[in-house]
């Protein structure tokens, strides 16, 4: 089976938020799908091992919002490239909160939808939440952000928990153990610092 054929699948990137018992998180995922429209109900999938995932299935609710073109990369690598479990993300970046007390940002953002989880589906690694939306509005008209915009645009890299990641074989060098993101060449020097997510020479795996 040819696994570029997946790559064809048109998607964007979304920032998936979530509260619960004053902690909060987000991650960046491209699996947000309108299912219904009466009522309005959009599913999101996301690994098990994700702190926002967690969140989600503690809370019951759900913050999405559209990235648009203009989005810095550094806030791609904040929300995408970090565990929760590990550090505030909301801390440091400016957002408001939704009516369903989560956060979420304003800036270089389409749109965001406040979501109530209706239903879930277990799927292995993964979990489908279905939820009704309860808000939303349009946030800006810049030009939304697609999956192949990022990588092809932004060369931006997929992590492992997503999932649309794939092992990547065809390459000799290093890979981040955190982000993917892949260093060519025989030697990695030991000062090395991901140019993506930040991560030391010490988190790299030798392909």
């Amino acid at each position: 089976m040819n696994q570029e054929s997946l790559h064809k699948l048109s998607c964007g990137l979304y920032l998936i938020s979530s509260s619960f018992e004053g902690k909060s998180s987000g991650c960046i995922a491209n699996t947000l799908q309108q299912v219904t429209s009466s009522p309005v109900q959009l599913s999101i999938t996301l690994n098990k091992d994700n702190y926002t995932e967690q969140l989600i299935e503690k809370s019951g609710v759900f913050n999405a919002t559209v990235l648009t073109q203009n989005i810095d990369m550094d806030v791609i690598r904040h929300f995408g490239f970090q565990s929760g479990k590990d550090i505030n993300k909301y801390e440091t970046i400016e957002h408001v909160i939704d009516q369903e007390a989560m956060p979420y940002i304003q800036e270089h953002m389409a749109a965001y939808f406040t979501c109530k989880v209706v239903s879930t589906l277990d799927v292995g690694t993964h979990v489908i939440f279905v939820g009704e939306v309860v808000d939303m509005n349009v946030l800006s008209n810049e030009e939304v952000m697609t999956y192949a915009y990022y990588h092809q645009v932004k060369n931006g890299a997929t992590p492992k928990n997503a999932s649309s990641y794939q092992e990547k074989v065809d390459k000799k060098g290093w890979r981040c153990s955190i982000c993917g993101y892949i260093y060519e060449g025989e030697e990695l020097p030991e000062d090395y610092i991901c140019p993506l997510c930040g991560a030391p020479a010490s988190l790299f795996e030798k392909l």
